[in-house]
This record gives C-alpha cells, sequence and structure tokens, in this order.
C-alpha cells in the first residue's frame, strides 16, 4: 500500500520549532497550495487549501533555520491523521503531513529566498571598478 503526498506551495506562517522530551527538534507549519478554473460563465475561480506539515530532526533543523512565512517548497511525505479529546470533552481529530523530504523552490533575491547572517553579500558587478583579467573564471 502507497500513503504518500508531494506538494508545492507557500508558507503561511514561519515554522514553530519545539523539541520532543528527548531533545529531537520538530517544526509544525502550514502551506497553501491553490488551483485555479473557469466556471461554467467563464469567471476565473479560485481555490486555495491549507495542509499541516510536520517535519523531524534534521529535516526540522533546515526548516526552523530557513523557512520563512511566503517561502515556496516542494514537499514529500505521508498522511498520519491524530485523534485526542480537548478540555471540554470534546473528540477532535486532525489530519497531517509527517515529511520526509523538502526542497526550497524560490531563487535567491526572492522574498524568503536563504540567507545565511554568516555569510559575506555577493560584491555586485562594477561596484568597485573592473575585474582584472585574472579573476575571471573562464
Amino acid at each position: 500500500m502507497i500513503n504518500k503526498a508531494i506538494l508545492v506551495g507557500r508558507l503561511g506562517a514561519d515554522p514553530e520549532v519545539r523539541y520532543t522530551q528527548d531533545g529531537m527538534m520538530v517544526t509544525n507549519f502550514r502551506i497553501a497550495t491553490d488551483e485555479q478554473w473557469k466556471d461554467k460563465n467563464g469567471e476565473k475561480v479560485q481555490k486555495t487549501e491549507w495542509h499541516r506539515i510536520v517535519t523531524f530532526g534534521k529535516l526540522a533543523e533546515i526548516c526552523g533555520r530557513y523557512l520563512v512565512k511566503g517561502k515556496l517548497i516542494y514537499l514529500e511525505g505521508r498522511l498520519q491523521t491524530r485523534n485526542w479529546e480537548d478540555k471540554e470533552g470534546n473528540k477532535r481529530s486532525t489530519t497531517e503531513i509527517i515529511a520526509s523530504n523538502m526542497q526550497m523552490l524560490d531563487s535567491k533575491g526572492q522574498k524568503g529566498a536563504d540567507v545565511s547572517p554568516d555569510e559575506p553579500p555577493l560584491p555586485q558587478p562594477g561596484a568597485d571598478g573592473p575585474l582584472p583579467d585574472d579573476d575571471v573564471p573562464f
């Protein structure tokens, strides 16, 4: 049997980071996917679906460090439904995607792009004059 979900969507908020009792990092976040079509009158219709995502361990560390609201990601995982009783005794349930793989799709310079505070900014062409010939990589 197969239980696999594949999504491409944008984060609705920064990931929430927490730790299990054993010290394993867990991140929770939601991503939005949407679909568009034209109705019978030719009007454009758009529907957005929100998905709850959970990551553990090394993937959680990556998500907690690099993902931000608005970031476009590709995600693979499995569906899991949890059941519990709330404080009033009502039975509740939620379906989540337990992620096993994530890829960031935004290119550098776009909203939510990967930026490490430890990395110096790349020099801009022409900022300090032309590059000497022996610095050209080809």
